[in-house]
């Protein structure tokens, strides 16, 4: 047989990743059989991290799913052998009828859409699935468990999701890590702080656990759980009080510093010390290193803004660039989140026009569990899950778990694999990976757009979720002119934003020649040109805030809930080897992260009579996770840690991590509480 020749494509990849590397494929016939970076992205510059090395694995995993399946036995159950194969036809002539049927009996919000960014690309996350439920009058969901209270809390500050370009940090000479494990989670930026490291930078990482970056940096300094504000706080008092301020930047681009050198001046180093558990001489060092080394940038990470304070948290370190003027400095400054700088035009996008009722009912996802169970007038009767994996990745998930089993539930998934979610699905649909779209990408963090052209063939009978809500929108007789559109027309809608002046120039002829092109930036960041605040300056005091019962000015509030009494504060974060749920059925993956680890300080793990490798039970009033230990120094007394979100066959039964953490809302925007979780810890 004659060998078939490879040939390499050009690919994006489509993870909730700050990074969106652009990638070089090689394909043998219909196989991917490689997958590299680009080394011609100015980003990306060949350079991907292993999860997606390993592509290839989970496109052609031989569980992959091929064709529409409809539940034969009860709900709970796992396995193929649980569901029988049907038709499209079939399965769309299912989903309509029942459909009609709920909301003839309850109305249009007794359909509920559950999604969230298992594919980044713009037609597949947020486009043709946005139109359909808004033209349908569904529940509208508020999807808020990543970024979101951060993501307020910076605006209060900043006036907008946009801070320097990533580029620019070749040149920083001090860089704080705060709240992210950059190695596992956004190693580009790792590239660019490494160059500026050889320039003579210094790395400082600021985390609740030492991992990966702790270990890369120059410096880990560990912080108890939720208590960012204060030390951030604890920063400004030194800056404030050894006149370290840029008193003309403060003067000319700031409102409010009055005011937030009054509330700095009540956290001296020795009471920070006192709620961070850093001890006072190092917040002294960290803020006279970062009042003196210019340029200093900070990257905030995710991590601290998932708990009860988390958006004041991240409201508060984004006042400290402005206190010693480095956003006029280049790779000085700050990124949260850039996405601004790319923002398309979502109203064409997503059509919420189509909404006819503006007062339908909107449900935040972080709460399905009360959404499905608490029986709301309408009750949830028709759930339809995409682009993720609420049994796993949801808070409270046994209770998110008992609301997917009521009998008078129907719940459709669309995925790529039988997840845990569809042991609850009455129908399950094949969906394709996004190497078989037509798409739009943008980074959270860089500045390229890029579009993705597909290289495969779309598997057996699988369908994107653009195909799949278009041609059910069609079905249901909606508008041709809005469902009956394509891909490329899609695309050329969501570019066509005259609000974005980044955007200009950048149009599908030109992307599709090059593959990716630059958003517009001129100049060191938005910054300096203009404040997008509603007073036109960097607002340390905040008028929004205060018309909105918050406290207009930066401040240390402890992380709260309904378990204070249990001993250990847990923070259930990401692991190196999956992203979410996503690669973790993937065998050469869970491998190399070997099994599910409970992170403890030695102390705590003594006076337990605990040691390392023991099982050990977690729980609170919400659940029970039965885990191993690891009992060392990685983390302070009084804190768990584990990584990553497993699925559970195959690993003696454990629940998700995710049946301890709370449903409970952040200070701001609606954000998650992952990592608010109080618990105590007993052998097993």
């Amino acid at each position: 047989m004659p060998q078939t020749a490879q040939r390499t494509v050009r690919s994006v990849c489509p993870l909730d990743c700050p990074d969106t590397c652009s990638l070089k494929v090689t394909l043998e016939g219909d196989r991917i059989v490689a997958v590299d970076g680009d080394p011609d992205h100015p980003v990306t510059q060949g350079a991907i991290c292993n999860k997606v090395r390993n592509m290839p694995g989970r496109v052609h995993h031989p569980e992959r799913l091929t064709y529409p399946m409809r539940r034969i036995a009860p709900k709970g159950t796992s396995g193929i052998e649980a569901f029988e194969r049907i038709t499209w036809e079939e399965a769309y002539e299912d989903i309509v009828r029942r459909m009609n049927a709920a909301i003839e009996e309850c109305g249009p919000e007794a359909v509920m859409p559950y999604s969230f960014y298992g594919n980044m690309g713009y037609l597949n996350a947020e486009g043709m699935d946005r139109r359909f439920f808004h033209r349908l009058g569904a529940t509208q969901l508020d999807r808020t468990i990543c970024s979101v209270a951060g993501g307020v809390g910076y605006k209060y500050t900043m006036g907008a999701g946009a801070g320097i370009d990533p580029e620019d940090t070749v040149h920083s000479k001090l860089i704080l890590v705060w709240g992210c494990n950059l190695v596992s989670t956004n190693m580009h930026q790792v590239m660019y702080a490494t160059e500026a490291r050889k320039r003579g930078a210094k790395i400082i990482h600021i985390d609740v656990h030492r991992n990966r970056t702790s270990t890369w940096a120059d410096e880990f300094i560990a912080v108890r759980p939720g208590t960012d504000a204060a030390l951030a706080l604890g920063m400004m008092h030194v800056l404030i009080r050894d006149g370290l301020t840029d008193e003309r930047f403060l003067e000319d681009r700031t409102v409010g510093y009055e005011e937030l050198a009054a509330q700095a001046a009540l956290y001296p180093p020795e009471r920070v010390e006192e709620i961070t558990g850093v001890p006072a001489d190092v917040v002294v060092r960290l803020a006279r290193e970062y009042g003196t080394v210019s340029p200093a940038y900070i990257r905030i990470g995710n991590g601290l803004q998932h708990h009860d304070n988390g958006g004041m948290a991240v409201r508060t370190i984004a006042c400290l660039p402005a206190l010693t003027g480095q956003w006029n400095v280049k790779g000085g400054g700050a990124i949260k989140s850039n996405g601004h700088y790319t923002g398309m035009n979502e109203n064409r996008l997503m059509r919420p026009d189509l909404l006819a009722n503006r007062s339908t009912r909107v449900v935040n996802m972080n709460q399905l569990g009360d959404a499905l169970l608490q029986l709301q007038d309408p009750p949830v009767k028709f759930l339809f899950v995409y682009s993720c994996n609420p049994a796993i990745v949801t808070p409270d998930s046994n209770r998110v778990r008992e609301g997917l089993m009521r009998e008078d539930l129907f719940t459709v998934v669309h995925d790529l694999f039988l997840t845990d979610t569809c042991r609850y699905a009455d129908l399950v649909l094949p969906a394709t990976s996004h190497f078989e779209n037509l798409d739009l990408f943008t980074s959270y963090w860089h500045l390229y757009v890029q579009l993705h052209e597909p290289i495969l063939e779309p598997m057996g009978e699988c369908k994107s979720n653009f195909t799949l809500f278009k041609e059910l929108g069609l079905r249901m007789g909606f508008e041709p002119d809005v469902f009956g559109i394509t891909e490329e027309q899609m695309i050329r809608e969501a570019l066509d934003n005259p609000d974005n002046p980044y955007l200009e120039g950048i149009t599908f002829e030109k992307l599709r020649e090059r593959g990716w092109m630059k958003a517009g930036l001129k100049g060191l960041s938005l910054f300096e040109h203009r404040i997008p605040t509603p007073s036109g300056k960097i607002e340390l005091f905040s008028e929004r805030m205060r018309l909105a019962g918050l406290p207009p000015v930066p401040e240390y509030s402890p992380v709260g809930g309904d378990e204070e009494e249990l001993p250990f504060l847990l923070v259930a974060g990401p692991n190196h080897s999956f992203l979410n749920s996503t690669f973790a059925n993937q065998e050469k993956l869970k491998k190399l992260e070997k099994q599910p680890t409970l992170h403890m300080h030695r102390d705590d793990a003594a006076a337990l009579g605990l040691s390392s490798g023991d099982r050990v039970r977690v729980r609170n009033g919400r659940g029970e996770v039965v885990i191993t230990l690891d009992a060392a120094e990685n983390v302070l007394p009084g804190v768990l840690v584990t990584q990553g979100l497993w699925w559970e066959d195959g690993y003696g039964g454990e629940q998700s991590i995710n049946a301890l953490t709370p449903q409970r809302l952040a200070d701001m925007g609606g954000g998650a509480t992952f990592f608010s979780a109080r618990v105590e810890v007993l052998p097993a």
